[in-house]
């Protein structure tokens, strides 16, 4: 079996959240087990959309306690425990997610969090290992400082999951040997803001990471208005990796190959 991984949304940041732009349901991954990366805002209707089951969630991975990663972790725990029911599955998440840090979270309550049958606050280094699939957390540079990234190592090799970040050469040796490099890229070129990526940054990265294939998600307003599929031919050009911008409802299956639309 490959590994499919789904964009459930592929927008980020406050105002393509507000108006729903670009959805924000986030990241599942399936390699026989099913893995939801941050899910934001509209999560639990894209599943509906796009034909995934959140009842046979295994894992839900949130990488901080902003609303665009983390709104429906709450209703995705209820269908992954059959409504609370049945004890199962993990819930992986920041410090600021499980535990709360400063004026950031706990993003998902005690209540729910009693729901599932395992719950870590994860810190870069961290590892879960869920049958055949190795979750690491990975460092990050945001402004929730407890913020982390994922990578998913399977049979099939590793994706990695950068999660929202400044740029810092630290990130290369966190990420390096993915097949699979997806990339929150909130703003376009020529406009880098604090704790985020811009495309230049980006492309920094996935030259030095070198993985088969990188995809930018997560794209604030005016990087859909600067046009994603741009920015992404931009860092293709500059690095020579194939990179492409994600589509809400997008999906790629890495077995031997990577295959995309």
């Amino acid at each position: 079996m490959s590994t499919k991984i789904t964009f459930l949304g592929t927008g980020g940041g406050r105002f393509t959240t507000i108006h729903q732009i670009r959805a924000t349901g986030g990241l599942y991954v399936d390699s026989g087990v099913k893995i939801h990366i941050d899910p934001g805002p509209g999560a639990l209707v894209q599943m509906h959309r796009w034909g995934l089951d959140p009842t046979k969630t295994d894992v839900i991975a949130i990488s901080h306690a902003h609303t665009d990663h983390y709104t429906d972790g709450e209703v995705l725990i209820e269908g992954m425990t059959n409504g609370g029911t049945k004890k199962k599955g993990a819930l992986l998440g920041s410090v600021s997610v499980i535990n709360g840090y400063d004026l950031f979270g706990p993003a998902i309550s005690r209540y729910h969090q009693s729901l599932v049958d395992t719950v870590l606050a994860m810190q870069p280094g961290n590892t879960f290992r869920y049958r055949s699939v190795t979750l690491k957390a990975t460092h990050s540079f945001h402004n929730d400082p407890t913020t982390v990234g994922y990578r998913i190592e399977n049979d099939d090799g590793a994706i990695s999951y950068v999660a929202d970040t400044d740029f810092s050469e630290e990130l290369i040796s966190w990420h390096e040997g993915a097949r699979i490099l997806v990339l929150p890229v909130t703003r376009p070129l020529g406009a880098k803001i604090p704790y985020h990526l811009s495309t230049k940054e980006a492309a920094k990265l996935v030259y030095a990471i070198k993985p088969e294939i990188a995809i930018l998600t997560h794209f604030g307003l005016k990087m859909i208005n600067e046009n994603p599929e741009y920015q992404a031919d931009w860092i293709w050009k500059e690095t020579s990796i194939k990179t492409i911008a994600a589509e809400d409802g997008m999906v790629l299956r890495m077995g031997k190959r990577i295959d995309f639309p």
